[in-house]
């Protein structure tokens, strides 16, 4: 069984930029084992073009490496870390010390946390340059993430297919257009159950910025 993510509600989320966020509850996806909820314009337009340049721009973007098969290989994608101090993270046995928050990050953490009814001290942002740019099959249940955690994903830039596939019912799938201003918010027993990936395309050429806000335990 194949879900496929083709005609939704437009939401407005935002009446100015870093304003108060309406209450609306987004489209949630009907899955077993997990709780998966997409506001597809959480940001407007507008906002989400001058988020997507100051974070271009501002950014300490870097190309990390990690070991695959005993080989040291570049990552296919920028990433850089911003938490609360002391907040470092590990995943593909690279260890992530944090950058100090600046404006643009704590503002769009704030909108965020509404949105979620969730205090995050942590993100995760991917810099996808092009379409040859992109993650792996995965699952974010590292341990410092706690039992059951909640991820929210926001992204800029040009629209990525956002796979996901059920981890022992092989028919699960779905695929997720994540377009500019979107918000994805994946909860619940989601980490446990399924994977998700950013696969590559040849289609498309222009970068895509990627948020992923997480609460790390210490």
């Amino acid at each position: 069984m194949e879900y496929s993510d083709s005609k939704y509600k437009q939401f407005s989320l935002m009446d100015d930029l870093f304003g108060d966020i309406h209450q609306n509850q987004g489209k949630t996806f009907s899955l077993p084992d997990a709780e998966i909820i997409l506001h597809r314009n959480f940001f407007r337009e507008d906002e989400s073009d001058q988020i997507f340049d100051d974070l271009y721009k501002n950014i300490a973007w870097e190309q990390e490496d990690t070991i695959l098969y005993g080989r040291k290989i570049a990552l296919p994608r920028l990433t850089a870390w911003y938490g609360d101090k002391g907040i470092a993270y590990t995943y593909s046995k690279i260890k992530m010390i944090p950058q100090p928050w600046i404006t643009i990050l704590e503002n769009i953490k704030s909108q965020v946390e509404k949105g979620c009814n969730t205090k995050f001290n942590s993100v995760l942002l991917n810099l996808y340059r092009n379409g040859s740019d992109s993650i792996s099959w995965h699952s974010d249940d590292e341990k410092e993430l706690g039992e059951n955690p909640t991820i929210a994903s926001l992204s800029f830039g040009d629209t990525r297919s956002f796979m996901l596939k059920h981890k022992s019912q092989k028919d699960l799938k779905l695929n997720i257009q994540l377009t500019h201003g979107s918000l994805l918010i994946m909860g619940g027993k989601t980490q446990h159950y399924w994977q998700h990936q950013i696969p590559k395309t040849r289609t498309l050429s222009k970068p895509r910025i990627n948020l992923t806000f997480r609460k790390i335990l210490k």
